[in-house]
């Protein structure tokens, strides 16, 4: 029975079955899996948009660790996962990380339907149970309920129906575990300002310098027209003050400013010309490697080779036969 015979079945067994998975989830993969769908509303400009990634963590029997996460990328069909960036982006995971290992996938819905089945059975290759992570940020919480998470995590299992088996999922309870680094980390975040995230925080208080500068500056340029003009009462310690700024300002047409500017202008060109030198010298260092290893193979079946190995000069030798 394939996942599209199960379009009318539950996916998810009653609240009567349990998992008996000790599940804990880390403060990382959440904040990961909110930024995703976050991006993906803006980029798509939905309120539903598709997020899929991959889930990784430790396992040790039945104790489940997710301690971080990544996205996945699908074909054009929009739920065949591509197969190759997911191994690709593990991998490196692994070599960075190597106590970790895939244990799952994430993505955004009400509740698990056809299609995660769908999705779970390409997942079955890399891990033997993947788990099912899944934020449900439209679900509305009880107010005993309002300091829990809009997560679900389900573990798949099968159940035989009409003598034929099918892939569902078991609800399986979790709990958020931190270390003081990821405290650390999360309360910074958390302080990063009211209306986002510290980036978001920053960029507005640099945003709001510039203005205020700029609405200074002009205040100045309209005062200096006004005297200018006769429309204004000159204030000498006003127009000293303004002198002495411009003459602290750094003189643009001064000959020492221009070669001053110039020589840390070639300094930085240099800089990027040697990089690019040596990168290229790199490449050209690996090119002449596999020259030598290739010429070396050709010189091992040629006249040289066979002298080497003690071939040529033995009776009844006939060296057409190294052509």
């Amino acid at each position: 029975m394939t996942s599209m015979d199960t379009d009318d079945l539950p996916v998810v067994l009653p609240l009567t079955n349990t998992s008996g998975l000790s599940l804990a989830l880390h403060p990382l993969p959440i904040l990961n899996i909110s930024e995703h769908l976050t991006r993906m509303k803006l980029q798509t400009r939905s309120n539903t948009p598709f997020v899929l990634g991959a889930l990784l963590g430790t396992q040790n029997g039945r104790e489940v660790e997710i301690v971080n996460s990544f996205e996945l990328a699908v074909e054009s069909d929009g739920i065949t996962v591509d197969t190759g960036f997911f191994v690709a982006r593990r991998d490196q995971y692994k070599q960075v990380f190597p106590s970790i290992e895939f244990i799952g996938w994430y993505t955004v819905a009400a509740h698990p339907t056809a299609k995660h089945i769908a999705l779970h059975e390409q997942f079955i290759a890399h891990s033997s149970t993947p788990l099912l992570l899944i934020l449900q940020p439209s679900t509305v919480y009880a107010a005993t309920e309002l300091g829990s998470l809009p997560f679900k995590a389900y573990e798949p299992t099968v159940e035989i129906r009409d003598r034929k088996s099918r892939s569902v999922y078991v609800e399986a309870s979790f709990s958020v575990e931190t270390g003081e680094a990821e405290r650390i980390a999360v309360d910074w975040t958390a302080r990063g300002g009211e209306r986002g995230t510290s980036l978001e925080s920053h960029l507005q208080t640099q945003r709001a310098a510039v203005k205020m500068l700029h609405d200074r500056i002009q205040l100045l340029v309209k005062y200096l027209t006004d005297v200018i003009a006769g429309q204004a009462q000159k204030d000498h310690a006003t127009l000293r003050a303004l002198n002495a700024l411009i003459a602290s300002l750094p003189a643009s047409e001064n000959k020492g400013f221009r070669e001053e500017f110039d020589t840390e202008y070639e300094d930085v060109q240099l800089t990027a010309f040697l990089t690019t030198l040596t990168k290229s010298a790199n490449i050209l260092n690996d090119l002449v490697d596999k020259h030598v290893v290739l010429t070396a193979s050709r010189e091992d079946r040629g006249p040289a080779g066979a002298r080497r190995r003690g071939l040529l000069g033995r009776p009844g030798m006939d060296w057409d036969r190294f052509h």
